[in-house]
């Protein structure tokens, strides 16, 4: 029993030392971690056992419920969807991601983010619905995303105004950036329809 419990900690403590790119990430387990933010406030993040969803819920300092996130992944473990609640639960937003799905140095990373009003659909002309905000993502010679470039249809708004980047800047349960070193879906399509 004590060689197993010493192999539990070794594990634990191996665990906790993956998360360090991230500051105040603490992996709690292949399923739980926690995040606490210079101001005090907290993320908790939680997956189910088939890997393909994850759910952030944002507390403030004082432990309200600020907001919860709930992304759906695919099998490869890229967020395709994610939908944004308040802390009394009113869905707020919703979101969809797309993935360079040709071949060469950025093949299968995040390259758009669109983010909808759940809450009022916005249309064009002909009926589509149109994003209230996006995030266009490129990459340098050596493939490390640069910052985004935001685009909104609100007019007068920022994007952070709107509504800051809401897709996963590092995966919770190891603190590596999401998708820059995991396979791509062979059958990613561009956002837009083609």
């Amino acid at each position: 029993m004590k060689f197993v419990s010493i192999l539990t900690a070794a594990a634990l403590l191996l665990v906790g030392s993956s998360a360090a790119e991230v500051p105040g990430l603490e992996v709690k387990g292949p399923y739980a971690s926690v995040k606490t933010n210079k101001d005090g406030s907290r993320e908790y993040f939680s997956r189910t056992r088939d890997m393909r969803t994850i759910t952030k819920q944002t507390k403030g300092a004082d432990g309200t419920l600020r907001l919860t996130t709930v992304y759906r992944l695919s099998p490869q473990g890229n967020p395709l969807t994610c939908d944004i609640f308040d802390g009394k639960g009113t869905r707020l937003f919703k979101s969809r991601y797309g993935y360079d799905p040709k071949p060469g140095l950025t093949y299968g990373k995040l390259v758009e983010e669109q983010m909808f009003d759940a809450r009022a659909k916005r249309t064009d002309t002909e009926g589509r619905e149109i994003p209230v905000r996006r995030f266009l993502y490129t990459y340098d010679a050596q493939g490390n995303r640069n910052a985004p470039i935001s685009i909104t249809t609100i007019p007068g708004k920022t994007a952070q105004e709107v509504f800051g980047p809401s897709a996963l800047e590092f995966d919770p349960f190891d603190g590596r950036p999401p998708a820059d070193n995991r396979p791509a879906n062979p059958r990613a399509k561009p956002l837009g329809g083609n």
